[in-house]
């Protein structure tokens, strides 16, 4: 049976760690409230970008140039580049672990082409560079504060790669977000670019030609695919790390409850041993 001051300081050890995650949650869901505005905000752009895109791509059905295009080429998927958006930091739930379990099977799925991993983040990272996984570069401490000009920077060397014939496809695996207690992983292949067929032509007057303006959208659709992807992923992580350290923070203040009961009754039973020895005591001394 523990004594009273190691269940004392058990209790002590706990409440503490209680205090630094409720401090977490307070910390994520501040943060949450930002990132949540900012993927508000991008969604009706980003569907209103695809929405230009697959007009633009209807006004050039009819040219052969079309699929001459380096993002359009469609060649046969020997060889595929993952993007893996993950985490800086874990106490986030299970963010990073389904993320990780997805590309496990992403990589099963497609075990005959060769695949290369682009880690964004760090648990992504440390978690392939201890398996057989070739890892084609990393970026780190870009969902603490997303921004579009690194968005960009990656989708032109992903651009790049894609037209120099390096990968057959390019897929990015992030988790959306629903809502605080949901996300949702998305895997979705951005190059080559598929573009909509049969989209309804609007009557648009077209200052440049359709087809020099469709070369032109296309590398910039690719940026706003990641930088939309990297906004849900940070405010998909806030949630998960604030609903995790809610939780946290509720088994923290049961088991200090339990603890500070069985602490009274150990000090009531030791109360009443003394009492009966201290009454045995005095009966022996009659």
């Amino acid at each position: 049976m523990p004594s009273l001051i190691d269940l004392r300081r058990r209790i002590r050890s706990v409440r503490n760690t209680q205090q630094v995650t409720k401090a977490m949650k307070m910390v994520s869901a501040a943060r949450l409230r930002r990132a949540q505005d900012r993927v508000l905000a991008a969604r009706p752009y980003a569907a209103m970008f695809r929405a230009v895109l697959a007009d633009v791509a209807a006004a050039v059905a009819a040219d052969e140039r079309l699929g001459s295009h380096p993002l359009l080429a469609q060649r046969a998927e020997e060889r595929l580049l993952l993007v893996l958006i993950t985490a800086d930091r874990g106490l986030a739930g299970a963010f990073n672990t389904n993320l990780h379990k997805a590309a496990l099977h992403f990589l099963e799925e497609h075990s005959a082409a060769a695949v290369d991993l682009l880690t964004l983040g760090r648990k992504g990272r440390d978690f392939f560079r201890k398996r057989q996984v070739r890892i084609a570069g990393e970026r780190l401490g870009l969902t603490k504060q997303v921004q579009y000009a690194d968005a960009a920077s990656i989708a032109g060397q992903l651009a790049e790669r894609f037209a120099r014939a390096e990968v057959d496809g390019v897929y990015l695996l992030y988790n959306e977000f629903k809502s605080i207690m949901a996300q949702r992983l998305v895997v979705s292949r951005v190059l080559p670019v598929e573009v909509p067929a049969g989209a309804r032509r609007l009557d648009y007057i077209y200052e440049q030609p359709p087809e020099q303006l469709l070369g032109r959208l296309l590398p910039r659709y690719l940026e706003i695919a990641l930088y939309h992807a990297l906004l849900e992923s940070a405010a998909a992580e806030h949630a998960a790390r604030m609903t995790a350290m809610d939780a946290a923070t509720t088994n923290a203040g049961e088991m200090i409850e339990k603890l500070t009961m069985y602490m009274n009754r150990v000090r009531q039973a030791s109360i009443t041993k003394e009492i009966i020895e201290v009454v045995s005591g005095a009966a022996g001394l009659e």
